[in-house]
């Protein structure tokens, strides 16, 4: 292996990391804003969360001086995805609520082939025949997961399939994000902007009593999430997104293990089945994607 495939391999083997750190950060906040939601409606963690988290991302923004110029940020693009992120963020929270944290994640995960369908459909994508059987066989993963036709199915699920679709958008909206707004000054405002809709919900919920312990697991949350957003940003930066992305799924392992450990989950066979072909259809899809942008840059007809 010469000097620049060496450097490329340890690019992508430290970016693999951090991706699945991030992916543990974010399973670590998910388990605990199920924790809270015993004692607290979703509205409440959203607000309370929300001007955590944007405490610290404005700190570090003040740190790198990167928040300015903030009319940069009345952009429209930077509008549509913070109304998606809001949309994600309250259906998912309180989808969560009800679900185990393996199901909530594993239904997540069709996140990729909704991207991939928006992709074609809106911003004129070419997606092969690869890519369709690929995203239909995740689809049927997903079907698995939650299984329509039984007495089991949980109606929640629809709303993390919800969340799917507004994280769609995002996703989207962000690709066509001028280059000049930071990944941070995004972050920022929608953080600021979730928290504030939490605080706007409030009185149709009621306000519930804060502990010290809850205090404690929101703050946890908030460096959780916050930490998260930071690696997976490093990640997409230092490797190649086509080696790294399907890391994100590692997600799973983590959200099962805490769903385990923690609140005694144990998912069933059908779950199992489900996650495993809603992971292997995502990585492949994936994988093509990055094949089709290797044809695009060369010039020849990608698969």
């Amino acid at each position: 292996m010469n000097a620049s495939g060496s450097s490329l391999a340890s690019e992508n083997a430290r970016a693999s990391l951090l991706m699945t750190g991030a992916m543990a950060c974010f399973a670590l906040n998910d388990m605990m804003v199920k924790t809270l939601s015993a004692s607290m409606e979703a509205p409440q963690i959203m607000a309370l969360r929300g001007v955590i988290v944007s405490c610290l991302l404005i700190a570090l923004g003040l740190q790198q001086g990167v928040l300015r110029p903030l009319s940069r940020l009345r952009h429209r693009a930077v509008l549509l995805r913070t109304l998606a992120d809001i949309l994600t963020t309250i259906s998912y929270i309180s989808a969560l609520k009800h679900l185990s944290l393996g199901n909530a994640s594993a239904i997540f995960q069709a996140l990729p082939f909704t991207i991939t369908i928006g992709a074609a459909l809106f911003l004129g994508e070419s997606v092969g025949w690869r890519r369709w059987v690929a995203i239909a066989v995740g689809f049927v993963g997903v079907l698995v997961i939650l299984r329509p036709a039984t007495d089991g199915f949980n109606t929640y699920a629809v709303w993390v399939l919800i969340s799917v679709v507004f994280a769609a958008m995002r996703d989207l909206v962000t690709r066509r994000m001028p280059t000049s707004i930071s990944s941070l000054q995004v972050a920022t405002v929608t953080s600021i902007a979730v928290a504030i809709t939490g605080f706007l919900m409030l009185p149709a919920v009621g306000w519930s009593p804060v502990s010290g312990a809850s205090w404690l697991i929101l703050l946890c949350g908030a460096f959780a999430i916050g930490a998260g957003y930071i690696m997976i940003v490093a990640s997409m930066r230092v490797g190649d997104m086509s080696f790294v992305a399907p890391f994100r799924y590692s997600i799973l392992i983590f959200a099962m293990a805490l769903g385990a450990l923690v609140f005694e989950e144990r998912p069933d066979g059908f779950e199992i089945l489900g996650s495993l072909i809603v992971v292997g259809s995502g990585a492949y899809t994936i994988h093509r994607e990055g094949v089709a942008r290797r044809a695009a840059r060369t010039g020849s007809t990608g698969p």
